[in-house]
């Protein structure tokens, strides 16, 4: 079990990623990759992946066993601002780091000559291993990143839209039941019975495509605390649609209307609404632009398709938030 003790100061400070962290999606997409009964979504991107990337492995696979420890400097901070920035980052790692790291991997299976000189960071070996990350993350995430991104971003945005209208909590909360909040401390099912103290440094949730259960933290307390966890193309509300909203948000909006609103959960495009809401394409355009122009709704153009969400006006009107009136009460006279 790992757990998570926060102060106040923790939750002030704790946030969810801008996206996907290439890094770590190139990491975990190895233990994927290795897996003896792989997912079906994943079959012909596992069966790409063995074709094209045939020459990396070799030096990446030693590095990241199929279960337990991985080291920490094979996912930098860094990697929050693109991949050859954390690549940077990786190849920049103290000697000390990595010597302490990978013999750390050594403890439970025995060290290659290739993870020896990756220990001594000779600077070939770290060429080798650059050379090996790039041409892995090109075969593995290369065509498959608009569809990371889309998982992730519809995830993000709906944790950050919750944290936003109903606070920090609240948002700890949507992970149920792969994390569990009992104030103050977020639990996990994980390898090892783990307890981390925040201590006022906060939390970062990096939303992941390849973490597919559990979720993963950096092995090292002393870094920037760090969870990566499983993203969901479309995050459950704590409260099921037909009581989002009230008993009056059909009367208030119209019930096709009011559908089409609670059919955002998560960001979608123009076609996606049509199908949740079970009305026409037409329709949904027009609903979802009436939407907009209330500011219940925001809508984006990518590529050749419009994608619309939830404001947090929209979100706060769906989940009842106290503070919105109820717009058919009457108003109280003076």
């Amino acid at each position: 079990m790992l757990r998570l003790h926060f102060t106040a100061g923790d939750l002030a400070r704790t946030r969810v990623a801008d996206g996907p962290d290439p890094l770590w999606e190139s990491v975990l997409s190895l233990h994927r990759l290795r897996e003896t009964r792989p997912e079906p979504l994943l079959s012909g991107w596992r069966e790409h992946v063995l074709r094209q990337a045939a020459a990396p492995l070799p030096f990446l696979l030693p590095l990241v066993p199929s279960r337990g420890y991985f080291p920490d400097f094979l996912t930098p901070a860094e990697g929050a601002y693109g991949f050859e920035t954390g690549l940077d980052a990786l190849l920049s790692t103290p000697h000390g780091q990595l010597r302490g790291q990978v013999e750390k991997l050594g403890e439970d299976r025995p060290l290659t000559p290739w993870l020896r000189a990756v220990r001594e960071g000779r600077a070939a070996s770290l060429h080798r291993l650059g050379d090996a990350l790039r041409a892995y993350q090109d075969a593995a995430l290369g065509t498959w990143w608009q569809r990371i991104m889309a998982r992730v971003e519809s995830d993000r945005t709906m944790r950050a839209r919750t944290q936003w209208a109903r606070g920090t909590e609240a948002m700890l909360r949507t992970f149920e039941p792969v994390l569990r909040w009992r104030a103050p401390v977020l639990e996990a099912e994980y390898p090892v019975d783990r307890d981390v103290h925040l201590e006022g440094r906060g939390l970062l949730l990096i939303p992941s495509y390849f973490c597919r259960t559990k979720p993963v933290a950096l092995a090292d307390p002393s870094l920037p605390p760090t969870l990566v966890y499983p993203a969901r193309s479309s995050v459950p509300r704590a409260r099921p649609l037909t009581e989002l909203g009230g008993r009056h948000l059909a009367r208030l909006l119209g019930p096709t209307r009011a559908a089409v609103l609670q059919s955002l959960d998560g960001d979608c495009t123009t076609s996606e609404l049509a199908r949740r809401a079970g009305v026409s394409l037409s329709s949904a355009s027009e609903h979802a632009s009436v939407l907009r122009g209330a500011g219940l709704v925001s809508s984006s153009r990518q590529r050749n398709s419009v994608r619309h969400a939830l404001t947090p006006i929209g979100l706060a009107l769906l989940d009842g938030h106290p503070g919105l009136p109820d717009p058919t009460e009457k108003a109280c006279e003076a």
